[in-house]
């Protein structure tokens, strides 16, 4: 019986030549029926002297001849010691689809985290936290191959309703990864997620102007400090150390003891650990080492300096939405006072230094921002000297608005 050529195989496709099989040899045949795009490759075979349903091996225009007869020797092989392939085949698929039926989305979240943002983000914890935040709460305990669009359109929808839209977007972000990462290991079939766009998530958020005043500061840390509220001195530390070092808050919260020193009060933030990828070392205050020295009587051993408070939990250190939970739980007892975010604090620290008259490129160096245009290309200078200066006078009036010494002179900024 004569193989069958590559040549031969290309002229019945262009001339549409479709036939039910066509042998090479050894169990490997050829099929083009009408209904095919592309021939199909089947592998054919006998099971104690049974004749079995054949093994699709698959198309011509993925599989090509070489690699269909190795498939089919390779096939034929593990006939002869004693394995009913295409029944093996098809259980795998059975298994394979009562995985997908019964892996919840949390489980495909947290595997997705493991296998795809852990191993190649420079920051996790910020996603780690919206999935435990947002995206289990909601559909967590739903299976993942049942979740609907309908289902992603009631959580982002909530998420918009409580009007925080850069977070409804992110949510959004992060469900279409894990679905798509899902189709990737054949867990699910389709994305739910993939049909919204921004605009679904209430719009790109708009540019914030959002900063507390000295009068809102000084209530913020009075709510904080109150015992009625339980708040614990960590998270209270942890509040002070982001107004104090304008940091991000996923700088902080996964900050290690190892970037630290506290003898010349310098902590070296490196490039892996920033937003804009540039390594800075940031100078630290009296106030700011000494909030550290208690801080590192309670975290002991651990390498963290806020270490997580649960075993079992995903990150080794608290999460983003620790801070976020404890910022919100005080504007609940501040009815005065308008909504704020974690990252307005940031942005309080930039215009408190601007009002103490911090040079602008200084107190943009403060907060690690990238100076814009020429000069970010060509002056490389730290200005560590005049942001040790910054920070030291902003230690001071911060340390006397948190601790009420109304003695000292400040500034009476207006709300944005």
């Amino acid at each position: 019986m004569a193989k069958l050529e590559d040549v031969t195989i290309k002229r019945w496709i262009k001339e549409g030549e479709h036939f039910e099989q066509r042998c090479d040899g050894e169990g490997l045949y050829l099929s083009f029926r009408k209904t095919f795009k592309s021939p199909v490759w089947l592998f054919r075979y006998r099971f104690k002297g049974k004749q079995r349903p054949p093994v699709n091996i698959g198309s011509y225009t993925s599989v090509g001849l070489a690699a269909a007869r190795k498939a089919a020797k390779l096939l034929s092989a593990q006939v002869t010691m004693g394995y009913d392939v295409g029944y093996e085949k098809q259980k795998r698929k059975r298994e394979a689809d009562d995985r997908a039926r019964a892996l919840t989305v949390s489980a495909l979240a947290d595997e997705y985290f493991t296998r795809e943002v852990v191993t190649a983000w420079k920051n996790p914890a910020g996603e780690r936290g919206r999935i435990d935040n947002y995206i289990k709460p909601a559909i967590g305990h739903m299976k993942a191959a049942e979740v609907t669009t309908t289902d992603i359109d009631m959580m982002i929808h909530k998420i918009v309703k409580s009007g925080t839209l850069t977070t409804a977007n992110k949510v959004l972000a992060i469900s279409k990864r894990m679905f798509n990462f899902g189709l990737k290991r054949q867990i699910i079939t389709t994305n739910p997620a993939a049909v919204f766009t921004t605009k679904d998530a209430g719009g790109d958020a708009e540019s914030r102007d959002r900063f507390l005043t000295a009068d809102e500061i000084t209530l913020l840390f009075k709510t904080l400090h109150d015992p009625a509220h339980a708040v614990t001195t960590e998270n209270i530390y942890a509040i002070r150390l982001l107004l104090l070092l304008g940091v991000r808050k996923e700088e902080l919260t996964a900050a290690k003891w190892e970037e630290f020193n506290l003898v010349d009060g310098i902590w070296y933030l490196e490039e892996g650990r920033t937003k804009t990828s540039a390594a800075i070392d940031i100078p630290i205050p009296q106030w700011g080492l000494d909030t550290l020295a208690e801080l590192k009587i309670m975290a002991g051993a651990n390498p963290y300096l806020f270490p997580a408070r649960r075993l079992g939990t995903k990150l080794p250190h608290i999460s983003d939405a620790t801070i976020n939970a404890t910022v919100n739980k005080m504007l609940a007892h501040m009815p005065t006072v308008p909504h704020f975010t974690v990252h307005d604090l940031r942005r309080t620290t930039r215009t408190h230094l601007g009002a103490l008259h911090t040079p602008p490129h200084v107190a943009e160096k403060c907060i690690n921002h990238k100076q814009p245009g020429m000069a970010g290309v060509y002056d490389r200078h730290d200005y560590f000297d005049e942001r040790k200066t910054a920070l030291n006078d902003w230690a001071r009036l911060l340390q006397a608005l948190e601790t009420g010494d109304h003695g000292y002179n400040v500034i009476p900024l207006k709300a944005a």
